[in-house]
C-alpha cells in the first residue's frame, strides 16, 4: 500500500516540474517567415524582409497595429528594433483591439526626446510614466536597440539598452492580461524593423 500511495505523488511532482519548466521557458513570438501566430488591425503595411519583422506606413497614414493571437499576463518580453524615418511606434501589452482602437499600455518606442520606455495607457490616463530625460541617450536612432518590458503583478519595468527606463507600480495593468500588439503610429512617414520577439512567461 505505501507503494501505491507513494507512486501516485511522484507522477504529481514530476508534472508539476514540467508544467513549470515550460511557463518558465522563453519562446520566439516571430519565425522570421511570415505573420503566423499574429492578427493585422487597420490598412498599414506589415510584412517580413530579410527575415525582419517589418511596419511601414500605408497610403492612409493611420494607426495600424500587429497583435499575438495569444494572450499573456507576466511575463519578460524582449524585442529588438531599428527605426527609420520618424520611427514613432510602440510595444503594447495586456491589450485589446477593435479595428484600430486599442485599450492597453503602451511601452513606448518613439525618435529621440520622446520618452522611449515610458507606459502610456491607450484610451484611458493617458502618459503614466516617462524615463528620466538624461537616460534617453540610452536610445540608438537609426540602430539596433534592444527593449525589455517585464510585468509581474502591478509592477511594470522597462529596460532600453540594458538602462532601466522605469519602474511602475499599477493596480490597474495588474487585474488585466491581453495581447501583445506592436504599433504604427499615425501621420504617415513611419517604418521600423524588429527581430528577436521573444518571451517568456513568469
Amino acid at each position: 500500500m505505501k507503494i501505491k500511495l507513494f507512486l501516485p505523488v511522484v507522477f504529481l511532482l514530476s508534472f508539476s516540474t514540467i508544467i513549470f519548466a515550460q511557463k518558465g521557458k522563453k519562446q520566439s513570438l516571430f519565425n522570421g517567415k511570415d505573420l503566423t501566430g499574429w492578427k493585422v488591425y487597420g490598412t498599414e503595411k506589415w510584412y517580413v524582409e530579410d527575415g525582419l519583422l517589418v511596419c511601414e506606413s500605408g497610403p492612409d497614414k493611420e494607426y495600424g497595429y500587429l497583435g499575438t493571437e495569444k494572450t499573456f499576463k507576466d511575463f519578460e518580453l524582449s524585442v529588438e528594433f531599428k527605426q527609420e524615418a520618424n520611427g514613432n511606434s510602440g510595444v503594447f501589452f495586456h491589450s485589446s483591439i477593435e479595428g484600430t482602437k486599442i485599450s492597453g499600455w503602451q511601452a513606448e518606442v518613439a525618435p529621440p526626446g520622446s520618452s522611449t520606455g515610458g507606459i502610456y495607457e491607450s484610451y484611458g490616463r493617458g502618459w503614466l510614466i516617462k524615463p528620466e530625460p538624461e537616460k534617453d541617450k540610452a536610445l540608438k536612432m537609426g540602430e539596433w536597440n534592444k527593449m525589455t518590458v517585464k510585468v509581474v503583478g502591478n509592477v511594470v519595468t522597462t529596460y532600453l539598452n540594458g538602462t532601466q527606463m522605469i519602474t511602475l507600480d499599477d493596480e490597474k495593468i495588474g487585474s488585466k492580461s491581453g495581447s501583445v500588439a506592436l504599433q504604427i503610429h499615425s501621420g504617415g512617414g513611419i517604418k521600423v524593423r524588429w527581430r528577436k520577439l521573444k518571451i517568456k512567461e513568469l
